[in-house]
């Protein structure tokens, strides 16, 4: 049974959840709809963080690899995301058909380290799987 929805909060006015200056909306919202697949590999990390935000998890299970994707996905209601800061990038452009991000997000009461790794699936990228540095 998934999690029951949460009141999705507008972008504040410093942009979009990702920390990029645009809009939700034109920024990753437009990913979420469906609208543009994510060009990036940071963009689809970018997206994936202001999912979690937002609590979209059938984006986050949409963009997940087929291989590693869990059949589903309850997010805490309660976790209150505060912001993303992206650390490394490797590969992860439209010239490559893998990429790792490595970012901190931040939550009320800590922060998340990851190394996460990307491919493109039928075009698409698709979050893999991920490492946690210095753990």
């Amino acid at each position: 049974m998934p999690a029951p929805a949460r009141p999705r909060p507008a972008a504040g006015p410093a942009g979009c959840p990702c920390g990029l200056p645009e809009s939700y909306d034109a920024c990753c919202g437009r990913f979420h709809r469906g609208e543009a697949p994510a060009p990036t590999a940071e963009r689809l990390m970018r997206s994936r963080y202001s999912a979690f935000v937002r609590g979209e998890a059938d984006y986050l299970l949409r963009t997940w690899h087929p291989g590693t994707r869990p059949a589903r996905l309850d997010l805490d209601p309660g976790m209150r995301w505060t912001g993303l800061e992206i650390l490394a990038t490797e590969d992860g452009t439209a010239f490559h058909s893998t990429g790792v991000v490595e970012f901190r997000a931040s939550y009320r009461g800590g922060a998340l380290h990851e190394r996460s790794r990307f491919e493109r699936v039928e075009g698409a990228w698709a979050y893999v799987d991920g490492d946690f540095p210095g753990v």
